[in-house]
This record gives structure tokens, C-alpha cells and sequence, in this order.
């Protein structure tokens, strides 16, 4: 961004903390800037939505709102959940009488898309490394009950180093992990959208969005191999009636391994259509690719740090005043537009960092679940289910005194009665902070 000089207007600076730039994007119902954290120098993106007036008695101006009401609110929703090398990151969220604020983590490289533009298509090597990073994603959001529903190149976005980033989660859902649930809403980009989402509505059976989420992968997949659309009409009906019978012609110069991949993506009956776990089996897709590298793919990485978060917090060292009143929910707007109540919880304990976490592992042993420690002193603990869903983490922060605070992130679905029945009961004491859930 240039720096102001002579008769330019100085840059905007919002909530004394960041710095507006030019405009990278806009959307249906929110701009992105590029911004620059003063305090840390650091660039980031901030997504700017028009704050949702109350209801009115009119028609068209209240369903407008409510439109974008539900996008960020879905968006904050599924971004709280999601910690993943190859999803875009949510700093924090903002907000004014007027807008809200969505402070993201900055891809430099643009849209995937573009890059297919520029190329024409991607090389057989390229397209298989993005597709990594774009299941590894995608597992990694279903495991965590996150269905994103209108994946596409242009909503796959690419940091200064070329790797995936996956953003705009306006149209997701968030699943309770039941056996029987399923969704209804009919929502996506067409070209994209899986054949079950056309047909589906209240009162049908309804579909799977792990599996829709699938389809788009494939169309994307094939958009990167061909630098095309598998089906494209400019007549919607027409559009339609292609995805539904599911047919395509795959380019002369796509690899027979590749075109299986890409029909069994295809498939439109999503009763039969490969699954992230055949995926991961495919010819195509392991190519060059040994278990460990695909098990590590799938398995997400990174720091909890946010943009503001002091060198102690993130290494798991002490807490002070000022740290305890920040995990107050009261400052935290995100529980201004989703429940947050419900899936957090902390509490006070006077045992030692290692035999709290010791604890954590014994009950999730005999759970036969998965634990993994995280942090540089080993500070945090992730448990998994046996097929890598996320149960919770575990964070403890030391405080003054011999005394520290455990913050506990409980995953959305069945697992819930393993932190309420088995794991709770094991380390709630007498100093619970209630006040700090």
C-alpha cells in the first residue's frame, strides 16, 4: 500500500488498530479490504459487512438484511471452529453502529482462479499439490462438523508461497455429528453445486454435506486439469439437467488414472461417490506420496496465536489480570451473533500444568480415543475420535500463585457426553471461574 503524501487523504485507521488500504474484493453482501495491524505491522484482510437492522414491516429491504445477517453469521461461526493450515484464518471480529468487522488472515496471491485464467489449465504435478491442500481442508472441516457448500475456484485463495487457502464460508453448516442429520437449504454456485442440493428442499429427504462438499471438489479438480467447466449451459434448466445425468468429457490429455478420480467425483448418485478415505487410496491422489505424508496432510497444523495475543499466551506461560478479563465472553463480539456458550468452557484448578494434562490422557485412553500435545511446553491437548473427528482441546494457562486457568473447546456432535460424563467429573474443583465461561 503507498504511503500518503502531499494532497492524498491519510489512510482510515478502525478501532485504533488497524489501517484500511484499497479494496481486494467484493461480494453479495461484504467488501474485503487489505488492511495493516498497526501494532504488529502486519497485513491482513478485513471483510465488511453492513450490520443487520431490525426487522421492519417491509418486505424487501428486511430480507436483504436478513441475507446477509445469516452470511456472516455462518461465516463467524464456521471460522471459530476452524484452525487449519489451508483455511483462511479468523483474527478476530469488530464491530460499529453501521458494520461488521471480519479481521482474516491475508492470501497475497489471489484467487486459484485467476491463476487458471492466466494458465489456461495447471500442470498435472501443481493441480495434484492443491488438491492435497484442498482435501486436507475439507477432511479437516467435516471432522469438525463444517460443511463449506459452495467450494469453488474463486472462493480457493493462494498465499505468497502458492499454497491453498479455503475462505468465504457464507454459505456453510454446521452439523450436530447425529447419524440421520442432514440438510435442506438449497444454496451454492451453479456449475458447482452437487446434483442432491437442486433437489433438495423442506419436506425431502435432504442431503449429506460432506458429500456435496465432495462433488465440488471434483468439479474444481477438473477445472484445474481441463481450464473449463465440466458442465456449462448457458440456459440454467439446461445446466441443470447436465449435473443431474452427470456427464462429462474430461480433455485428451488428462491421465486415465486422473479421469477415474475425476468420475468417481462425479458420481451423481452420492451413495456411491468416493469418499474422502477412497480418496486418499487413489492411484492418482497417492502418487509420490507415502502414508505418512498423507496421514500428516490430513492432520491439521498450526498456532491458536492470534494477531494481538502476548509471547506468554502462546507459549502457555502465566496469566495476568489483563489476560483473565480478555476471555471474558462480554468482550468477545463473535458471541454477539453465535452461541458461545456452548461449546467453551473454563475453570480454575490448583493441580500442576503436566498432572492436569496426565488426567486428560488417562480418561482419553480408556475412551480409546487419540491425544496429541500441542504447544511449546506441551500446554495444550487435542483429543480425537477414531476417525480423526475432533472431541475437544484442552488449553491450561498458568497463573500466579500455583493456580491455573483450563480453557476447554468441546467439539459440536455426540462426543459431547465424553467431556460432560467422563472427562468433567475428573477435573472439575472447587475454584471453577464461572464467571469466565
Amino acid at each position: 500500500m503507498a504511503e500518503s503524501s502531499g494532497g492524498a487523504l491519510p489512510a482510515k485507521v478502525i478501532f485504533g488498530k488497524y489501517e484500511l488500504g484499497r479494496v481486494l474484493g467484493r461480494g453479495a453482501s461484504a467488501k474485503v479490504y487489505y488492511a495493516r495491524h498497526i501494532a504488529s505491522g502486519r497485513s491482513v484482510a478485513i471483510k465488511v459487512f453492513p450490520k443487520p437492522r431490525r426487522p421492519s414491516s417491509s418486505g424487501s429491504s428486511s430480507s436483504s438484511s436478513s441475507s446477509s445477517s445469516d452470511s456472516f453469521i455462518r461465516e463467524i461461526f464456521a471460522l471459530r471452529l476452524l484452525r487449519h493450515p489451508h483455511i483462511v484464518r479468523l483474527h478476530e471480529v469488530l464491530a460499529s453502529r453501521s458494520s461488521v468487522y471480519l479481521v482474516l488472515e491475508l492470501a497475497k496471491g489471489g484467487e486459484l482462479i485467476s491463476r487458471v485464467h492466466d494458465r489456461g489449465r495447471l500442470p498435472d504435478d501443481l493441480s495434484r499439490r492443491l488438491f492435497h491442500q484442498l482435501l486436507s481442508a475439507v477432511s479437516y472441516s467435516h471432522s469438525r462438523g463444517v460443511f463449506h457448500r459452495d467450494l469453488k475456484p474463486e472462493n480457493l485463495l493462494l498465499d505468497d508461497a502458492g499454497d491453498l487457502k479455503v475462505s468465504d464460508f457464507g454459505f456453510s453448516a454446521v452439523s450436530s455429528f447425529s447419524e440421520d442429520y442432514l440438510l435442506h437449504t438449497q444454496c451454492g454456485t451453479p456449475g458447482y453445486v452437487a446434483p442432491e442440493i437442486l433437489v433438495s428442499r423442506k419436506g425431502t429427504t435432504g442431503y449429506d454435506g460432506a458429500k456435496a462438499d465432495i462433488w465440488s471438489c471434483g468439479v474444481i479438480l477438473f477445472v484445474l486439469n481441463a481450464g473449463y467447466l465440466p458442465f456449462n449451459d448457458r440456459n440454467l434448466v439446461s445446466l441443470y439437467r447436465k449435473i443431474h445425468r452427470g456427464h462429462h468429457r474430461c480433455p485428451r490429455w488428462t491421465q486415465p488414472d486422473l479421469r477415474r478420480l475425476i468420475s468417481r467425483l462425479l458420481d451423481p448418485n452420492p451413495a456411491t461417490r468416493i469418499s474422502v478415505d477412497g480418496i486418499l487410496r487413489d492411484p492418482w491422489f497417492a502418487r509420490d506420496v507415502d502414508p505418512d505424508q498423507l496421514a500428516t496432510m490430513m492432520r491439521p497444523q498450526g498456532s491458536d496465536a492470534g494477531l494481538d495475543d502476548k509471547p506468554h499466551r502462546r507459549r502457555g506461560g502465566e496469566l495476568n489480570a489483563f489476560d483473565l478479563i480478555s476471555f471474558a465472553s462480554g468482550l468477545d463480539l463473535s458471541g454477539l451473533f453465535v452461541d458461545a456458550a456452548s461449546d467453551r468452557v473454563r475453570f480454575a484448578s490448583v493441580e500442576p500444568v503436566d498432572r492436569i494434562l496426565d488426567r486428560v490422557e488417562e480418561v482419553g485412553k480408556e475412551e480409546g480415543l487419540v491425544l496429541r500435545r500441542e504447544g511449546e511446553k506441551g500446554s495444550a491437548a487435542v483429543i480425537e475420535g477414531h476417525k480423526g473427528e475432533f472431541v475437544l482441546r484442552l488449553q491450561v494457562h498458568r497463573l500466579t500463585g500455583g493456580t491455573a486457568v483450563v480453557e476447554v473447546e468441546v467439539g459440536s456432535g455426540s462426543y459431547g457426553s465424553f467431556w460432560n460424563e467422563k472427562l468433567r467429573p475428573v477435573l472439575r474443583g472447587p475454584l471453577h471461574l464461572g464467571g469466565l465461561g
